[in-house]
């Protein structure tokens, strides 16, 4: 089966935008990079590396290329990443509202990724089912075993290092929802916010969701509110790029209103590309033109067809899009773009 091309990939994103303009007109292909790998893959001989330092990278390159052949066969289809501690009890009230996401999010066709292990992870495969599960447990000092929901299914991967395993569950998912957790959880949510807020990932919807009467997000907003904003730390706009909930019903509804005329973002020639699910007409053009030129470098948003520099992707060649340039600072801003659009 052939896969899709990934219009996720930040990386990929960062060299289609930040490339010289002859080499955006003229997209390597597959057998090129792969070439690129094997040269560099030479040089490691002639730098002299360490056994320590090949070794690292021979395993993340196998990791990782394993990784993305098992994603490959389910590409077409929208995922997302439920994240938690694996030291609850399943009868504890955030798995029960984990196991509810995950089986609301697979009735509406999203498969759900999870670190595979116990507790919160659990809990999400058990919502979603073994079909619609997806595994990426990592190897620990301990024993980490397989939660039995995607024990022993093909759709199961072990990695080693924890980089490559969050760079996946980055690269594949649609939407992230972190529910109550450790050092793990904590790790895993500040990086996602990072990626999102720099630019290096795709934006999508980042839900924090607590059980009733819990106030395990507040307390961790409270923190963002008065050392982080407060502080300058970040700015008050970034905290449009997660929503935080205490509803299964509510977090559901962000997802799938994410997507309801948004479809993806890419970057070509310096312009920001947004896909939409349909044009968006000349009155709510003219409401963004107005609220959001804050976001523009320069230029004003302009509705296109497909742009003759966007290769590789025929299979989104029919939807509309909306381009700008835009100043790549305020990604806050950016995502409160996207929700206006997908309110029109």
């Amino acid at each position: 089966m052939e896969p899709a091309p990934d219009e996720h990939f930040p990386f990929h994103q960062v060299h289609e935008t930040d490339a010289p303009p002859e080499e955006e007109s003229k997209p390597l292909g597959i057998e090129q990079y792969v070439q690129q790998i094997k040269e560099t893959a030479d040089k490691l001989l002639r730098d002299h590396a360490s056994r320590g330092d090949v070794k690292l990278l021979a395993t993340a390159f196998r990791e990782l290329r394993y990784c993305f052949k098992v994603f490959s066969a389910y590409r077409q289809r929208r995922k997302v990443t439920v994240f938690g501690s694996a030291r609850l009890p399943q009868d504890h009230p955030a798995c029960v509202q984990a196991a509810e996401f995950g089986r609301r999010m697979a009735q509406a066709g999203y498969m759900v990724i999870t670190g595979a292990a116990q507790g919160i992870m659990e809990a999400g495969h058990v919502g979603a089912g073994r079909e619609a599960s997806i595994g990426i447990n990592i190897l620990l000092p301990f024993e980490q075993e397989a939660n039995p929901i995607i024990a022993g299914d093909s759709k199961l991967m072990h990695l080693k290092y924890f980089f490559t395993r969050k760079l996946l569950f980055v690269k594949e998912s649609d939407a992230i929802a972190l529910f109550p957790g450790g050092f793990g959880t904590q790790d895993e949510g500040f990086e996602v916010l990072t990626l999102i807020q720099t630019g290096k990932s795709h934006l999508f919807p980042v839900l924090l969701v607590e059980s009733p009467g819990d106030d395990y997000w507040q307390r961790w907003l409270g923190f963002i509110n008065d050392v982080l904003v407060a502080r300058k730390l970040i700015a008050p706009f970034d905290l449009a790029l997660f929503k935080m909930t205490s509803s299964v019903d509510e977090a559901v509804a962000e997802v799938l209103s994410f997507y309801r005329v948004y479809h993806s973002m890419r970057y070509v020639r310096g312009d920001l590309v947004l896909r939409l699910q349909h044009t968006l007409g000349e009155g709510v053009l003219r409401a963004i033109r107005a609220e959001f030129k804050d976001i523009l470098k320069a230029g004003t948003f302009e509705e296109t067809t497909a742009l003759a520099a966007e290769v590789g992707e025929p299979h989104l060649a029919h939807l509309p899009r909306l381009k700008f340039r835009f100043d790549r600072h305020k990604l806050g801003r950016l995502r409160m773009l996207i929700d206006v659009i997908n309110q029109s």
